[in-house]
């Protein structure tokens, strides 16, 4: 293991998750996330299948193929890249980057779980504890029921954020898992990446049923939100190839971990760019607070 090089895979790949966020709540207003998905999972499968191609004929060691880790790997994709990805783009819309960005961070909460139960990775009463704190912080961030200011239907609608926000941690954490243990045996981070794209694309085509409307959205979309979508492909690729790598070197926890960390680059620019757009107050830095107050604490336990 090299926990220097596992820790700063796992930084850029926090980068490009939080870029992912960002990029997305401008890409949802201009094509549906139903059509949209379909051009992230794109770009993930060419530009995925380029990258390995190329590290093929640059690398001196031959592509063995193994079915178990394979599996493994699709496994990832579906609960990871199908699931978890696609909820996260349903909770941005719902709750803005800066709210999904908080649940983002609480993957790590659900990837220890799965490792322990998956992988092997000990799971004790530490760890537990401030698994707890982190969930107190996230409860916190949201606005109380007393609040006069927010509607019977905004009250619903971060309701429903909340559970996308808590099957989108869930699916991670259990992608996180899965891949890792597939690292463990078979160093092949991109072939990975692709299987898991390939996964979700097959899914997202089988359970979308209005082929029309999607094909009416493609064409009525303007170049931008086309490329919007695009830069998410490549962000979602990026992120996902860098946390894989980043488990063969550290914990699978650990990288989560730091992955996961997206409110470091969130909330300043909900701040000082969307100038406070999400309705932010103190009560919700408060919670962001002990979310990442837990986390650090996790990553030196």
């Amino acid at each position: 293991m090299n926990p220097e090089l596992g820790a700063a895979l796992s930084l850029a790949s926090m980068l490009c998750f939080a870029a992912n966020i960002l990029i997305s709540r401008y890409a949802i207003r201009l094509l549906n996330v139903d059509s949209g998905f379909f051009v992230v999972l794109g770009i993930n499968l060419v530009v995925g299948g380029a990258l390995f191609l190329a590290e093929i004929a640059l690398r001196d060691a031959p592509f063995v193929f193994r079915l178990r880790e394979s599996l493994y790997f699709a496994a990832g994709g579906l609960v990871g890249a199908f699931l978890g990805r696609r909820l996260l783009f349903d909770t941005v819309r719902l709750l803005g980057p800066a709210r999904a960005s908080v649940f983002h961070s609480c993957a790590p909460l659900p990837t220890l779980v799965f490792a322990w139960i998956i992988v092997g990775e000990t799971l004790g009463l530490y760890e537990l504890m401030l698994m707890a704190l982190v969930l107190a912080g996230l409860w916190i961030t949201h606005p109380p029921d007393r609040d006069t200011s927010v509607s019977r239907a905004d009250r619903a609608t971060l309701r429903r954020g909340a559970l996308l926000g808590m099957l989108t941690i869930t699916g991670f954490g259990a992608s996180n898992a899965i891949r890792g243990l597939a690292m463990r045996a078979w160093d092949e981070a991109m072939f990975g990446t692709l299987l898991g794209a390939s996964t979700a694309l097959i899914m997202q085509m089988l359970i979308t049923r209005d082929w029309p409307k999607v094909i009416r959205e493609f064409r009525e979309a303007p170049r931008a939100g086309w490329l919007l979508y695009g830069a998410c492909g490549l962000c979602t690729l990026g992120g996902a190839w860098f946390l894989i790598s980043a488990t063969r070197h550290i914990e699978i926890a650990l990288a989560a971990l730091i992955t996961h960390t997206t409110p470091i680059v969130i909330f300043p620019y909900s701040v000082f760019v969307l100038r406070n757009g999400e309705g932010l107050t103190q009560r919700t830095f408060v919670g962001v607070a002990l979310v990442l107050v837990g986390i650090a604490l996790l990553a030196f336990r």
